[in-house]
């Protein structure tokens, strides 16, 4: 069996690096878009802050985001 070479390390190690990079943006993305959607679910639509309907905006962006996730 061959050792691999250094650039070959370099290489792995900056695939792995970007990877990274990518699911950090990607999975960031879902995890801060959802607080503005909420705000605008308030704000926009003159929605009343009460029990009720916080409970059933929680509730559609914790099944969106739980289909979003898993579909990606």
């Amino acid at each position: 069996m061959s050792k691999p070479t250094n650039t070959s390390l370099k290489r792995s190690s900056r695939v792995a690096a970007l990877s990274l990079g990518a699911l950090g943006i990607v999975y960031g993305d879902i995890g801060t878009s959802p607080l503005y959607a909420i705000r605008e679910s308030f704000v926009a639509q003159d929605l009343a802050v009460m029990e009720e309907n916080v409970l059933g905006v929680l509730s559609l962006f914790f099944w969106s985001l739980l289909i979003v996730v898993s579909i990606k």
